[in-house]
Parts: C-alpha cells; structure tokens; sequence
C-alpha cells in the first residue's frame, strides 16, 4: 500500500484553454486520483469571476494566477503561454509544490527533465526534482515503444518517420484544416493563418520553419528529449515530421536495424505481452490507423515486416492519440508518481 494512502491532495491547472489542458481537466475528473481540492486559472483572465469551467459536474471559476494562490499545492499542471508556465514552474522548490510542463516551455533547460512513465520515471524517486516535463507526443510514444524493442534486442539505429495531425497546433490547426476544406470543395478563397501552405488534401514536408541543417526546431525538441528519456541506452536515432491533412493522432513508420537477425514472430510475442501496446499481428483483417486510435489510451502497432535489403532491419507502423496516449496518460502517470501514488 502506498505510503501517502489516504491522503488527498491539492492540485492546480494553469492554462484551461488548450486541447491538453481540457483533456487533463477530463481525466482528472473521472480518475480514482484522491483530490482534496483542484484550482483552474488562465493568465488571460483580468477580472474575478468573470470566466467559468466544470468540473465533476460543478461550476468552478477561472482565477487570474498569483504566486500567493499556489502556496498550499502539492501539484501544479502548467498549460498556459511559455512565459506563463516558466514563471510559475520556477516557483516549484520555493511554494513546497511539484510542477509538470504540458507546453514544451522547459525544453531548452536542461535542469528540467523531460519524463515517460515506464522508461525513465525513476529519476521522479529523488525529492529533489519538482518540475519535469511532459515531452512531446511524438517522444513519449516512441520512447514506449523503443525501450520494449532496445530491451529485447541490442540496436544500431531507429530512424522515423512521423505523420503529425493538425491537432498539434491545437484548435486553431483542426479549424484551418476544417475551413480551408470546405473553401477548395466549394470554390472559395481562403485565408490561410496556421500553415505556410495549403493543407487540406496535401502533405507538407515540414512542420515549421528549418535551421540551417535542414531541420525543424520540432524536430530537433523530440531528437533531444529522445536522448535524455533513453540515456544510457546508446541508440542511434533519426526522425522527420511531415505534415498531414488528419484532425487528431500521429502515425509513424519505424524502422529498426538490430545488431544480429531476429525472428520477428519473437517481437511479435513481446509487444503482446506489453499492457501499453496493442499489436496487431500479421495477417489482421484490421489494419492499425489514425481512425483505431482515435480517443484510446494504447498505442497500436502492427504491419511488423522484415526489411529485405538490411539484415536485421524490419518496419513497424504505430498509432496513437496525440491527446490520451500521447500526452495525458503519461501526465497523469507522472502525477501519481511525483505525489507517490501507485
């Protein structure tokens, strides 16, 4: 039984606006999570009581937030603008409370750990850590799904490649793709404000503007979570994003060169076996795609085949939600650890 069982606890969100911030809202409504109390607050709110949430059922208010407000907390979830939640993740160690970052905000620092429950949460042991961050979607779900294949045979290299929904800029993404849609079957013009490019019934090569290597800050932020989540692992890593026209979920093709040839039935038999990971094995007449996962809390995998030309090498497709699998799950995973819960 846990040390803290009984206890209850008082958390808070800092930004209530985003998908991910309404989605942990959702989750920690209906989980078992022992709250004493919870506290929204948006920095865009001026006047007191002038904006409202639900919860369980319940009106609460959105409160403008204060450093005063968080004294007393034993968690704070920080969804809100960069500067907003690197304000008030630095008050962690000061106000006695634990922080988890939604919003990428503390990816450049490298005192804030980047966290994926299951691979790397046990640096979450030590006390001393009291602000992490939840690491991109794409992160979260490949270090899931690397750490099961690393740990079952040694690896040379993993390349992916990763089909990311305009879900990942949020609501303004799924509205662009919705309207300029409807703008090119109906013969309207459109203003486009999120994408460089057209993104209905089209696929972009980038999700964001490139360094002088070719790749995309986006790019670059999930290559270095990678490293620090599988510190330690030694696995060589690439990845591109693309840019596709799909409202919610990434899909990824993977491909992994193992040191030595393997029978793929064997990696079949233990991503089976693993309760994060939902295979598909050969021959399902259900082929694993962003309309599965939609709304699940596994990540789906399948359409495992061996790559003819490299030794050791075989593909392997992957979906999952970008909301639940890949952001709020671990979230809510890293919560329960920070505040000792099982």
């Amino acid at each position: 039984m846990s040390k803290t069982s009984g206890r209850q606890f008082r958390l808070a969100l800092i930004g209530t606006n985003s998908l991910c911030a309404q989605e942990i809202k959702g989750r920690l409504a209906s989980s078992l999570l022992p709250l004493k109390s919870i506290e929204f607050y948006d920095p865009g709110v001026e006047e007191e009581y002038s904006q409202l949430t639900e919860f369980k059922g319940e009106a609460k208010v959105i409160h403008h937030p204060d450093a005063y407000m968080l004294e007393g907390l034993d968690l704070v979830f920080l969804a809100a603008d960069r500067k907003t939640n690197i304000k008030f993740g630095r008050l962690a160690r000061e106000k006695g409370f634990r922080a988890i970052d939604l919003a990428g905000s503390f990816m450049t620092d490298p005192e804030v750990p980047a966290v994926v429950t299951g691979v790397n949460d046990k640096i979450l042991d030590s006390k001393q850590i009291t602000l992490v961050a939840n690491p991109h979607p794409i992160s979260i779900i490949l270090s899931q799904v690397f750490s099961i294949i690393s740990g079952w045979a040694a690896v040379r290299k993993f390349l992916a490649v990763a089909l990311q929904p305009v879900s990942a800029f949020d609501q303004a993404g799924i509205e662009e793709l919705a309207e300029e849609s409807f703008a090119l079957l109906s013969g309207e013009s459109y203003e486009r404000k999120i994408f460089a490019d057209q993104i209905a019934f089209n696929l972009l090569p980038l999700s964001g503007k490139k360094g002088s290597d070719g790749y995309t800050l986006e790019e670059k932020q999930i290559e270095q979570e990678m490293k620090g989540i599988l510190a330690g692992k030694n696995l060589a890593f690439s990845l591109s994003v693309v840019q596709v026209p799909v409202f919610h979920g990434y899909g990824l093709m993977i491909h992994a060169e193992l040191a030595e040839s393997k029978d793929p039935a064997e990696l079949e038999s233990v991503f089976k076996k693993n309760r994060l990971i939902k295979f598909f094995p050969s021959g399902s007449s259900q082929p694993v795609s962003n309309k599965l996962v939609a709304g699940e809390d596994d990540i789906f995998a399948g359409h495992l085949k061996l790559d003819p030309g490299q030794p050791g090498g075989f593909w392997l497709w992957v979906a999952a939600d970008n909301l639940t699998a890949g952001s709020a799950n671990n979230a809510l995973g890293l919560a329960k650890k920070m505040l000792g819960l099982k």
